[in-house]
């Protein structure tokens, strides 16, 4: 049995192409599994955890016997959320990409669940790279959607991508050591090209599903 964390991030819940995505990843991966793995939904997109606050700070690199029941009660948000990603075998994450960028809701989302001594550790004797993630062996299958296009790796557009990469170097503080990617483009022309990438990222979610299921994927 596995445990699945499913996080969606888009503020559009109707007609979310993201969501769309990971309903149809989540619809076959069930269909092949049944219910033999745990599900835990998480959505940020319409209900966004707290910002960093200088308060939340405080509490968090705080040993635990010196947390005043008020710093306590600071990071209940984030130790729910952390809590979420430890049981996590695999991570199901949707998102649009908001200007080039991370959604705000989900970039504090990573903000409440990296957090020292519980997703990561700290530790100078390990020269110029201290962080180290505390976990290891996650899968994140990655779902997007894009108002423009050519973001992919030598794409004319790919210097203005600062969604996956960006994710990719905040998972892996997570403990993922996978990432399967899968996105649509053209949304704001919404001309064939737009309906050929919606065509080519739903199967291509289909067949990641199956890959995943016979345990034959790669990371990338």
């Amino acid at each position: 049995m596995k445990t699945i964390l499913r996080i969606d991030a888009s503020a559009r819940v109707d007609r979310s192409l993201s969501r769309d995505l990971a309903d149809r990843f989540v619809q076959e991966w069930k269909r092949l599994r049944g219910d033999k793995d745990s599900w835990i939904v998480r959505d940020v997109g319409t209900c966004p955890p707290p910002f960093v606050s200088q308060a939340f700070i405080a509490a968090a690199f705080t040993q635990v016997s010196d947390r005043t029941s008020e710093k306590s009660a600071i990071l209940e948000t984030s130790d729910e959320l952390i809590a979420e990603v430890k049981k996590a075998d695999m991570i199901v994450l949707s998102t649009a990409m908001y200007n080039y960028g991370v959604p705000a809701a989900l970039k504090a989302w990573f903000d409440m669940v990296i957090r020292v001594d519980e997703t990561f550790s700290f530790d100078l004797k390990r020269g110029n790279k201290p962080l180290r993630p505390i976990q290891s062996g996650k899968v994140l299958v990655l779902l997007t959607s894009a108002g423009e296009f050519g973001f992919s790796q030598n794409g004319f557009n790919q210097g203005s991508n600062h969604l996956v990469p960006h994710i990719r170097t905040m998972s892996y503080l997570l403990g993922v050591e996978a990432v399967h990617h899968i996105g649509i483009e053209y949304q704001e022309f919404g001309d064939e090209r737009h309906e050929w990438s919606k065509s080519k990222a739903r199967d291509a979610v289909v067949e990641l599903a199956n890959t995943l299921v016979h345990g034959t994927a790669v990371k990338n």
